[in-house]
């Protein structure tokens, strides 16, 4: 085994501050099992959203870390919570009618209402893992419906019923009246519906390993043991990391109070709760949480399908203890960041490397491709091409970069395919172009005369002019200028470095661009259309 790498004790980088805890909790305390374990938990109620992701890329991130400063071995559960009762029939799933007749079930007994798999439980189940293997994350799924039938949890189910008094004391005092008087941590699946349900609880039997409760006025004797009954999801968490030994899991801010319950009760059960990462949690577009059930925010495909998934991760990476909005329009700039940090490696040292989001992103090796357009200036391009082709767009490119060409481009030809997309959906239903005002239109006039003898020149080269045309023009705040650009010739309030997209786009063309705009043409029709 390869000695583990030397981690400046000056590295900051968050998965680094976390991967210390865990060594430091591993050197007092050597695992009996063999290896660190890593968890991450998923409730399949509704289909799988970025939020569970993040918890399962962040994780992976720490483990990596983790790997380089320790010879331990790990290993990452992604935990189903598949056993949970079906409570409430999220917005965005189809048929609602059917899925509603089977509310109180658990999730791997609910049909699905896709009919592609053997329940609800197991078509998210599979939704989450085919995300979770196009990032080649190296982990172990764990369902709890097959774990709690298996006999797996058996021995660990038998330890809460022999202290059912002691988690009781440590639950009840943060429940209300009405609560307190029907709360049990098991919950027993009817015989008869299949209904995972909320019932007092009237005699504990640990010699025989059995609850007795209350049904509808009769008394029902099940065992704890093999499916029969599951536990409240605090009580749960608490024993899973008792029985399966959990070391580190992260968790959203909002179950802070819940982690400090299910810390009481896995020690009573005589294991040591795992170390902890509370994370802030993500918010859609008018500033609420997340939440499967109303399918509110963006979906892992909806992100996918508009950028490349090394910027989720980075969306992921940044800032894990603030609150951040998850929509559309937070997109295009996580995929310019990544292309930003991926440009700065070559040449960062050893250090700066360490700090550097895409050394995390790619487990310490980063591709070395070089992306030579922004995706701000690839979906301009696309705006003012009014095409959904990739080849056209390729067309400008490679007269910009004779040496650029899909093949020895992947990344930016895949950016390509991801800014069409995002192009179609959110770009050009929301284009609101406007005519020029005098000033305006007399500037514009004045950029087309300059741009006449800069043929051929560089981005740069290009930017400056727009600049003195601006100042020449009376614009004393050159935002105002730049953002009539925007609005003019692209429908949108802003965009990336004009003098950049001119010269992709052709100083002949983006002078015609201009003229067309002066003109009063239909700014949204194809120019070769015509």
């Amino acid at each position: 085994m390869s000695a583990p790498m030397i981690i400046p004790d000056d590295a900051k980088a968050w998965p680094f501050i976390e991967a210390r805890k865990l060594v430091q909790r591993l050197t007092k305390s050597p695992p009996t099992k063999g290896y660190a374990l890593l968890e991450t938990g998923y409730g399949p109620s509704g289909l799988p959203h970025i939020g569970t992701f993040g918890e399962v890329a962040r994780t992976t991130m720490v483990q990596h870390a983790f790997s380089l400063m320790s010879d331990i071995p790990t290993r990452l559960f992604a935990y189903s919570d598949d056993m949970d009762g079906f409570r409430k029939v999220p917005d965005n799933l189809p048929n609602q009618e059917m899925l509603a007749q089977h509310l109180g079930k658990p999730l791997t007994a609910v049909p699905d209402p896709f009919g592609t798999h053997e329940s609800l439980g197991h078509h998210n189940n599979a939704r989450l893992r085919a995300f979770l293997d196009a990032f080649e994350f190296d982990y172990e799924f764990k369902s709890a419906t097959e774990q709690y039938r298996s006999g797996a949890l058996d021995e660990t189910l038998l330890n809460v019923l022999a202290n059912y008094d002691e988690v009781i004391e440590v639950i009840l005092p943060t429940l209300g009246a009405e609560r307190q008087a029907t709360y049990s941590p098991f919950l027993p699946l009817c015989p008869n519906t299949g209904v995972v349900l909320q019932v007092p609880v009237v005699e504990c039997n640990v010699d025989a390993g059995t609850i007795v409760y209350e049904d509808q006025g009769n008394r029902v004797e099940v065992p704890v043991t093999g499916g029969h009954c599951k536990l409240q999801w605090k009580a749960d968490w608490a024993m899973r990391w008792a029985a399966l030994d959990v070391d580190y899991e992260m968790y959203g801010k909002d179950l802070i109070d819940s982690v400090r319950l299910s810390n009481r009760i896995c020690r009573i059960l005589g294991g040591n709760p795992p170390d902890g990462f509370a994370y802030e949690l993500f918010l859609d577009e008018e500033g609420a949480k997340i939440s499967k059930s109303k399918g509110n925010g963006l979906t892992i495909d909806e992100w996918l399908r508009h950028a490349p998934p090394e910027s989720l991760s980075l969306y992921m990476f940044q800032n894990p203890k603030k609150a951040k909005r998850l929509f559309f329009d937070v997109i295009p700039k996580n995929v310019d960041e990544y292309i930003t940090h991926l440009h700065r490696y070559p040449d960062q040292d050893d250090k700066e490397h360490l700090g550097n989001p895409v050394w995390h992103i790619h487990r310490g090796s980063p591709p070395s491709e070089k992306v030579p357009l922004s995706f701000s200036i690839l979906l301009n391009l696309a705006s003012a091409c009014n095409s959904e082709d990739k080849a056209v767009l390729w067309g400008f490119i490679s007269r910009y970069d004779p040496n650029a060409t899909p093949e020895n481009h992947r990344i930016l030809d895949n950016l390509l395919g991801n800014a069409i997309s995002y192009y179609q959906d959110f770009v050009k239903p929301n284009k609101k172009y406007r005519a020029p005002t005098d000033q305006e239109r007399i500037a514009m006039e004045d950029l087309v005369l300059r741009m006449e003898g800069l043929k051929g020149e560089d981005g740069e080269t290009l930017q400056h002019e727009v600049y003195e045309v601006g100042k020449e023009n009376g614009f004393d705040n050159l935002r105002d200028w730049f953002r009539a650009l925007y609005e003019v010739l692209f429908g949108q309030s802003q965009g990336p470095r004009i003098g950049s997209f001119f010269a992709l786009y052709g100083v002949e063309e983006s002078m015609a661009l201009i003229r067309r705009a002066l003109a009063g043409d239909d700014m949204t029709k194809d120019p070769k259309a015509d």
